[in-house]
């Protein structure tokens, strides 16, 4: 077995390394949070996504319709935070599509304040005997503290 050569770098390079590549990969985005509800059928309350711990968050969903309700459906997917102690909300338009090739997508940022959380809620209906059946999958990313 042949030994390998001692390496050493300069100290340029030496706080290149620690300082500048180590800092963003540390501060990076990542994701806190992620799941998908398969085969959902009904309103979900508000759910939190996050453990309360402020900062600005990066939320991403993807809803499909994955069984058309027999005469109409609505399904919209709601993001609430509080921001400077009030409470705001984001999402996406009511999908009414009422096709299984229906699918809405979206990312939004949201700021949260220390000791609140970022929570999601879906608001559902369907009308005729086949109801609409929807599959939604959200990330959750923590952009900065």
């Amino acid at each position: 077995m042949v030994d390998a050569p001692a390496l050493t770098i300069s100290s340029v390079w030496y706080r290149y390394l620690s300082v500048a590549i180590v800092g963003r990969v540390q501060s990076a985005p990542f994701v806190s949070k992620g799941f998908t509800s398969a085969d959902q059928s009904a309103a979900v309350g508000a759910t939190a996504l996050t453990t309360g711990a402020g900062g600005v968050y990066r939320l991403s969903w993807v809803l499909r319709i994955a069984q058309a309700a027999s005469v109409s459906s609505s399904v919209q997917v709601t993001l609430t935070s509080t921001d400077g102690g009030v409470t705001v909300t984001q999402g996406g338009a009511p999908v009414t599509g009422n096709t299984t090739a229906t699918v809405q997508s979206g990312s939004v940022l949201m700021r949260a304040d220390d000791a609140t959380a970022v929570t999601y809620s879906v608001a559902y209906s369907s009308s005729g005997a086949t109801p609409m059946h929807y599959t939604l999958s959200l990330a959750v990313e923590q952009v900065t503290a």
